[in-house]
């Protein structure tokens, strides 16, 4: 019997919304380090500093600035592009900001991925669809236990729940527009859509408030103690690599040329770490004051501000049976690679390459492991 030969991600064309977001940034980065032709769509950088430009995001694909609640500015750089993937990244993420603005969550996580995934109906060249949404979009129990992908949706703030209904669009057009059991027949259609859920994803580059790392890394940099609300909250914590492994596995299985294949995996995944990675707050940001030095330290915040969730796990079995991926990037290295990052990028060392080289680091330890994207 003969190896299946390696996927070749060289010339397709991928359309990325939000690519000028954190996440959105790491993934194109590593998509035009693989050859893709990367189209990305997105508002400008919501932060200043912000991952794409100091890490030179725009250099390796074409920049298009636009709206998702945008149908026509959307539908035309979608159609005109004619890509062979669409990554949807493109929200409102911040738990807290959906407090202050709650229409804006609404109208951006679900309208607006409403308003990709019309687009994509009507565009033909399109064979793999992956919406990115969260971990959060379970109704949270504070269980101990991990959720799967069949627990139910729900969401105590505007963000979680705007984020189930995410869900519930991607749902609804699959089965309405993009049916498993249509695929890649004479009278059905070629594209196969997925979710992806991921757990609190974290990396050099995010400087988006309310965040535990983005706030951490601005008080060490100031010098100044950083307050934490919930030292005791369960979070599953996760190098920004881990997932966006996970993205790119998927969209690879999405893209099989056996159609029927294909449809095995047009369904929702977790993406989150080993059970012993998901740690509390307190324990992140001791292990990030240690690994910074130079007296980091932090301070109890007396007031917890909204609710949050005090527990929550994702069971990632799914992801590990169907696609072969497993989370390798151990917490304690994922902090470390964090403060090197920015340390890099506070001693004013070119970004690009650093960000590149980090991406390449991660490439060998998935290769040591023979698990890499390609196999």
């Amino acid at each position: 019997m003969t190896d299946k030969p390696a996927f070749s991600w060289h010339g397709k064309k991928v359309f990325l919304t939000g690519h000028t977001g954190f996440k959105g940034g790491w993934l194109a980065l590593w998509l035009a380090r693989l050859g893709a032709e990367v189209r990305g769509y997105s508002l400008d950088p919501a932060t200043e500093p912000n991952l794409f430009t100091v890490a030179g995001v725009g250099a390796g694909l074409k920049d298009v600035r636009g709206d998702i609640r945008d149908a026509a500015a959307l539908e035309s750089a979608l159609h005109s592009f004619a890509p062979e993937v669409v990554f949807h990244l493109a929200a409102q993420p911040l738990v807290r900001l959906s407090y202050d603005d709650p229409i804006l969550t609404y109208e951006t996580n679900v309208i607006g991925t409403a308003r990709v995934l019309d687009a994509v109906r009507r565009t033909p060249t399109v064979r793999a669809v992956v919406v990115i949404t969260t971990d959060k979009c379970y109704e949270n129990k504070e269980w101990i236990w991990g959720y799967r992908e069949s627990d139910p949706l729900g969401g105590y703030d505007p963000y979680s729940s705007s984020k189930a209904c995410a869900e519930l669009v991607a749902a609804a057009y699959r089965q309405s527009y993009f049916p498993v059991a249509k695929l890649g027949q004479t009278s059905g259609h070629s594209t196969a859509l997925a979710t992806a859920r991921a757990g609190n994803v974290i990396g050099g580059g995010d400087w988006s408030a309310d965040r535990l790392i983005s706030d951490l890394v601005r008080g060490f940099l100031s010098g100044e103690p950083v307050r934490i609300r919930r030292p005791q909250a369960i979070r599953p914590w996760q190098h920004v690599l881990e997932p966006l492994h996970g993205y790119i596995r998927l969209a690879e299985q999405l893209l099989a040329h056996d159609r029927d294949e294909a449809a095995r995996y047009a369904t929702a995944y977790n993406f989150g770490p080993s059970d012993d990675d998901a740690r509390p707050v307190g324990w992140i940001a001791e292990k990030m004051a240690g690994f910074w030095g130079e007296g980091a330290k932090w301070i109890l915040d007396p007031d917890p501000g909204v609710h949050e969730a005090d527990t929550l796990k994702l069971d990632t079995s799914r992801a590990r049976a169907d696609l072969g991926w497993t989370p390798h990037l151990r917490l304690e290295t994922a902090l470390e690679w964090i403060v090197q990052w920015t340390r890099a990028w506070q001693a004013g060392e070119e970004m690009h390459a650093f960000t590149l080289g980090q991406i390449a680091a991660y490439e060998s330890l998935l290769q040591t492991q023979n698990l890499s994207h390609n196999a």
